[in-house]
């Protein structure tokens, strides 16, 4: 095999991360969303726990891409 197609199947596996990453936004929203319908005057303490989370799962989706670009570049 050669080295540059061993890098963009490196590549490719690294970015499954950004997967579970989508999949783990998707579930904050959605439990952020059903506990606002259930609790409306909880969103002002539930909201900065909500970005956390987002920005939580986010950092793991950019470390995935920057392993990806890494393989590739470097």
């Amino acid at each position: 095999m050669e080295l540059d197609a061993a890098k963009m199947i490196g590549a490719g596996l690294a970015v499954i991360g950004v997967l579970g990453s989508g999949i783990g936004i998707g579930n904050i929203f959605a439990a952020f969303i059903q506990g606002i319908g259930r609790n409306p005057s909880a969103q002002g303490a539930m909201f900065p726990m909500t970005m956390l989370g987002f920005a939580l799962v986010e950092a793991v989706a950019l470390f995935a891409l920057v392993v990806a670009f890494m393989i590739l570049f470097l």
